[in-house]
């Protein structure tokens, strides 16, 4: 059954992008200017954390990072606080964000140096590119949280979420691992879970209102969250499992 905040839009008639449909990155990539600290950051540190996707991915993610159990996937991590929250509290699993955003990414390295977080990885440019690079099953958990929902009809070929994304995604999620969604926009969770359910490699884990209309344990939420309740906006949460 389709939940209730999905109902007004319904998952029928929306199109169909064809498996082989390639996806470039859409939107700003800069906003107001930086600090001069965040300048000095995009120079020293993310150099030191940023993946080299010219080389070719190894075949065990972990040995990014030192004595790490899983690796994670953040994409489009926005200001980064919900990427440095998960990293902070799981410093035995390794974080890989891609951000194309460059303010975003030095809010994220902001983060990354005051926490000391040694788990993260960064990716700065289009998360087409990284998921290519990723190797078969290599991931626990994919979050895409609060994505540009692109409303215009004319622009949905734009949403990140499409038939060719979620085929890279599962991909790269192991048997059992978890691609975790949150969006504001009814239209967007609608798109989306019609998508996963049309996909055989993923299963919906949801089993009562709850688990769409409540965020999933431990989720630290995110500033464009706290901005899309104060206006009025009902988050949707969608949690898909690898078959």
């Amino acid at each position: 059954m389709v939940p209730d905040i999905l109902e007004p839009h319904g998952h029928n008639g929306l199109p169909v992008n064809p498996p082989n449909q390639t996806r470039a990155f859409f939107g700003r990539r800069k906003g107001h200017a930086l600090r001069p600290r965040q300048t000095a950051l995009l120079e020293t540190l993310l150099p030191k954390l940023a993946l080299d996707l010219t080389k070719s991915a190894p075949a065990d993610l972990r040995s990014l990072f030192a004595g790490a159990d899983d690796v994670r996937l953040e994409i489009g991590f926005g200001g980064g606080e919900h990427l440095a929250s998960e990293a902070g509290r799981a410093p035995s699993t390794g974080f890989v964000g891609s951000d194309a955003f460059v303010n975003g990414m030095a809010k994220m390295l902001a983060l990354a140096e005051e926490r000391g977080l040694a788990n993260v990885r960064l990716h700065f440019g289009d998360a087409s590119e990284l998921l290519a690079w990723l190797p078969d099953a290599s991931l626990a958990r994919v979050d895409l949280l609060y994505p540009d929902p692109w409303p215009k009809r004319r622009h949905w070929k734009r949403r990140f979420v499409q038939d060719a994304s979620v085929s890279e995604i599962a991909r790269i999620l192991r048997p059992g691992g978890e691609f975790r969604f949150a969006t504001d926009i009814p239209d967007y969770a609608a798109w989306t879970l019609t998508r996963l359910l049309r996909s055989p490699a993923f299963v919906w884990t949801a089993e009562c209102a709850d688990d769409w209309r409540q965020p999933w344990p431990g989720f630290s939420g995110t500033r464009y969250e706290a901005k899309a309740k104060r206006e009025g906006r009902v988050p949707c949460y969608l949690v898909f499992r690898r078959r």
